[in-house]
């Protein structure tokens, strides 16, 4: 069969997806929309397509998808818009930066029937996906606790953070969704802790650089989150799994496997220094997902309630440094 997209803005993250379309089996990108002709052009240049507004991809009966890139503030709006024009949905995380209207744009989803995919790309990483597995075929026995790692080279600009909706929303939230997952059981509490220690600058706009998070389900296991905006050493990307029989980790990926051994000790490449060369292979997986959920008429592996659930954690990160407490994630869902 095959699926014919569009993508819908064509900046870094929109040049990403339109790479792995292009390199994707069943895929085929047949437009782009961006309001800037230059990045548009670019896209085009590199990985085809139409150069179309976003209104002629909506009417569009040569698209069966559209992969959302845009700004944030735009994503449920776009959502809603596809989800009535008949399209299957492909968008970067979040849905919004507010939970009430994430409900609301869900809601359109369901009466509409339409697919939606969320773009935790984590999930369809070929290390995550193999320690994943190792948990589910009882490796370890039953898991008790999960500490994940997540530390970026260095801190975005101030633009950045002014519009992102803050560490826990913007950068944490991938690692929320990654602790459901490995955790198997849904969070019951949420206990935070950031300071600003990397760059005075991003205090004073309300946000946190260096941030702990603890959660715990109902029935006792616990996940634990480390984040910076500082790594000087490279991107670090790390998950261990302790449980009843062992453990279980995913290390960080370095630029080579080459190892060098001298008298004078261990040498090894450094790191990867961007998310963008790092999860170059999960961000083609999660394309081969969703093209797979829509020939197989399916929903893909992370939807919208995915989206939803990652973002309440966040809110109940910010809740709980807030008031110094451990914070309930089904009060902060209800109140929104």
């Amino acid at each position: 069969m095959g699926v014919n997209f569009a993508v819908l803005g064509a900046g870094r993250i929109g040049q990403v997806h339109a790479r792995a379309i292009a390199a994707t089996a069943g895929a085929t990108l047949v437009a782009i929309a961006d309001p800037d002709a230059a990045a548009a052009q670019t896209a085009q240049a590199q990985f085809g397509g139409e150069l179309r507004s976003i209104a002629a991809i909506m009417g569009s009966d040569d698209v069966d998808a559209v992969v959302i890139c845009t700004p944030t503030d735009t994503h449920a709006d776009l959502i809603e818009q596809a989800a009535k024009a008949g399209k299957a949905i492909f968008c970067e995380k979040p849905i919004d930066l507010s939970l009430a209207r994430v409900k609301s744009c869900l809601a359109v989803v369901q009466d509409t029937g339409a697919r939606l995919m969320l773009g935790f790309n984590r999930r369809y990483d070929p290390d995550f996906m193999a320690l994943k597995a190792a948990i589910d075929a009882g490796q370890i026995g039953d898991v008790e606790m999960v500490t994940i790692t997540s530390r970026d080279p260095g801190a975005p600009p101030a633009d950045y953070i002014k519009r992102s909706g803050g560490i826990f929303r913007d950068m944490t939230i991938h690692d929320f969704d990654v602790a459901r997952w490995m955790l198997g059981e849904e969070v019951e509490t949420v206990l935070a802790a950031g300071s600003v220690l990397v760059d005075p600058e991003i205090g004073t706009l309300g946000d946190y650089d260096s941030v702990n998070v603890i959660l715990r389900t109902a029935s006792g296991k616990q996940a634990t989150i480390t984040n910076s905006r500082r790594a000087v050493y490279g991107y670090d990307q790390r998950i261990e799994v302790h449980g009843s029989k062992g453990a279980a980790s995913a290390q960080n990926m370095h630029q080579s496997r080459l190892e060098v051994a001298t008298a004078t000790g261990y040498q090894r490449p450094p790191l990867e220094d961007f998310f963008m060369t790092r999860y170059v292979q999960a961000y083609a997986a999660e394309i081969a997902e969703f093209v797979a959920a829509t020939d197989e008429n399916r929903a893909p592996r992370t939807g919208g309630q995915d989206g939803l659930l990652a973002l309440a954690l966040a809110d109940a990160a910010l809740l709980s440094i807030a008031e110094g407490r451990a914070v309930k994630v089904a009060d902060v869902i209800a109140a929104a």
